[in-house]
């Protein structure tokens, strides 16, 4: 597959997860830590902010990768 295709690919999965991932934690904070003690919710922030990069990182890399022939 060129490598164009495979960044556009990517591209578009990326933006469509983020877009779901932010619904779910603005839906996880609304219910839940909006009512935790303020350590735990910026722990909580903080974790939700980085999380979502863990499952792209392999789409990441795929989206790098040499196309093979």
């Amino acid at each position: 597959m060129p490598r164009r295709l495979r960044t556009f690919i990517g591209t578009i999965t990326i933006i469509v997860f983020v877009c779901v991932y932010a619904l779910v934690a603005m839906a996880l904070a609304e219910s839940r830590i909006l009512e935790a003690p303020k350590p735990v919710q910026t722990i909580a922030y903080l974790v939700l902010g980085i999380v979502w990069i863990f499952p792209l990182m392999p789409l990441i890399r795929w989206m790098e990768g040499v196309p093979r022939r």
